[in-house]
């Protein structure tokens, strides 16, 4: 039987009349990947804070590790490695000096815990080098570094991937996977859907509330009760306003260069493209699709 890591049971945090986080249930497993997704200020944050014992919740309960977060808070941090939204690097320093800073902090200064983390996270050339005056994805893989410096047994990664290019957060998800794969668990908040997909189980947040937890495969069977399509035609946007019209049709959006359709589990290519053509528009894709994480989260949320 998996272990469970962290139990949280209705999970609450008020900030005057605001709720920020309402009624929060789920468990972190060990050795797991877990995605907890949503928009910017959605709460996803502010559970991270309050299970690292950094918020008092206003209501519920959890522990992590066995310890209760509001009275066996240091105990947690003991046993955790936190990477916030905002690097906490000193630019003034090298990326050695940071990590050794860091190991000293977390009473794990042993040399070769340093070089560890330097060579897990592939910085070993650069351990000389100014973090003021590393690239974004050499930061950003630092930063990891301090936060696996003492050798946690799970990781908290606050939207770890914000603002670095798509081969940085590709390389740097590579990265969290060899950490599970040596053992570690990982919690890490996105509000990138797809990096959710990377995950081996996904969270979906919207003002305040989880809406749903499983595995991505699962979230999208669950998730989305119809159909959804690929839809490529010429002009783009008088086909957008058709589908959109249409009966049958849940939801027509934008996609890159093409159309994103959602459509009641009954209706047929011939139908769409009968609609398509009677308007005057010229289809050269019409196809199902896999759903991704986005029409699913869009469908929970009632958008």
């Amino acid at each position: 039987m998996t272990e469970t890591i962290a139990e949280i049971r209705g999970l609450t945090k008020r900030f005057g009349a605001f709720t920020a986080v309402d009624g929060v249930t789920f468990d972190v497993l060990h050795g797991e990947v877990l995605g907890y997704l949503g928009p910017n200020g959605s709460g996803k944050t502010t559970t991270i804070r309050m299970l690292l014992g950094l918020l008092l919740p206003s209501g519920g309960e959890a522990t992590v590790f066995g310890f209760d977060i509001a009275r066996e808070s240091e105990a947690i941090r003991r046993r955790v490695g936190y990477m916030s939204q905002r690097f906490a690097l000193y630019d003034e320093l090298t990326a050695l000096e940071n990590l050794a800073f860091y190991a000293a902090v977390y009473g794990a200064g042993e040399s070769g815990r340093v070089l560890q983390a330097l060579r897990t996270v592939g910085l070993e050339r650069e351990a000389r080098t100014r973090a003021g005056e590393l690239p974004i994805g050499w930061r950003q893989r630092l930063a990891l570094a301090t936060a696996i410096v003492h050798q946690p047994a799970l990781l908290v990664l606050d939207e770890p991937t914000s603002g670095v290019d798509p081969v940085a957060r590709r390389a740097f998800w590579d990265l969290i996977y060899d950490l599970a794969e040596q053992g570690v668990t990982a919690l890490v908040t996105t509000h990138y859907m797809d990096e959710a997909e990377y995950c081996n189980r996904v969270g979906i947040m919207r003002r305040g509330r989880l809406l749903a937890m499983d595995t991505p495969s699962a979230l999208k069977r669950a998730g989305l009760q119809g159909v959804a399509w690929d839809v490529v035609a010429e002009p783009m946007i008088d086909a957008l306003r058709l589908l959109q019209d249409a009966s049958g049709v849940a939801r027509a959006g934008l996609s890159g260069d093409h159309l994103r359709a959602i459509t009641r589990a009954e209706t047929t290519v011939e139908e769409l493209s009968a609609v398509l053509a009677g308007g005057g528009v010229q289809v050269t894709r019409l196809e199902p699709v896999e759903p991704t994480l986005e029409d699913v989260f869009l469908a929970l949320a009632g958008e």
